[in-house]
């Protein structure tokens, strides 16, 4: 068994918001932290369930944010649709290939790789697992921090689309599709933050 001592066993629980190691018998009856006010819990209630809730609702919204067209084009050509995936293809062949990459990172690689990576996490607490606690911590740690990147594909077309009004030749619309992918964002950033981390070092089978 490890040295280390929980805060449980030290009678104290941590305040996430200040950081303030605040004594069980020190905790008022409203469970409000004594400095910043903020509610003090020893594990977020129902952290799990919120998670896999949050979870299960982005991947349900990133079938259509790929499916549906995420930005319309009309001009001297005639008029197109563009999917996600479109998108990435056509700045592929006309040689875009920074642009299509950086929608690529943000639109595909990303939220997939959160989707694995929340999974495990769910998965190995739900279980008990003493696997690598100190790499699941990390795992959590950058699912937090690629989060607020997310949303690169919607300031790309944002950007796009301001960039065509302005020239004589075309115009863009967002559609449907750029609707579900915010979703998508705001729902996986949900479930980052419903997690509660702490429970990774929980101790169910030492």
């Amino acid at each position: 068994m490890s040295a280390w001592k929980q805060s449980a066993e030290l009678g104290l629980i941590l305040c996430r918001t200040c950081s303030l190691g605040v004594a069980r018998t020190d905790v008022r009856a409203d469970r409000r932290c004594p400095r910043c006010r903020s509610r003090v819990e020893a594990r977020k209630p129902h952290s799990t369930e919120m998670t896999m809730a949050f979870l299960i609702a982005g991947i349900v919204f990133y079938i259509p944010a790929n499916v549906l067209p995420v930005m319309h084009t009309s001009g001297l050509l005639g008029d197109a649709d563009s999917t996600i995936i479109g998108g990435i293809l056509e700045f592929w062949r006309a040689g875009d290939w920074d642009i299509a990459s950086l929608i690529f990172i943000a639109s595909v690689a990303v939220p997939f790789t959160k989707f694995i990576a929340i999974g495990i996490l769910l998965i190995t607490v739900r279980q008990g697992s003493r696997w690598d606690r100190h790499q699941r911590t990390v795992l959590y740690r950058v699912v937090e921090f690629i989060g607020y990147w997310s949303m690169l594909d919607v300031i790309v077309v944002a950007v796009t689309a301001a960039l065509m009004q302005f020239q004589v030749l075309g115009t863009a619309e967002p559609r449907p599709g750029i609707a579900f992918f915010c979703a998508v964002v705001i729902v996986t950033m949900l479930s980052a933050l419903s997690f509660d981390s702490r429970l990774i070092w929980d101790r169910r089978h030492e």
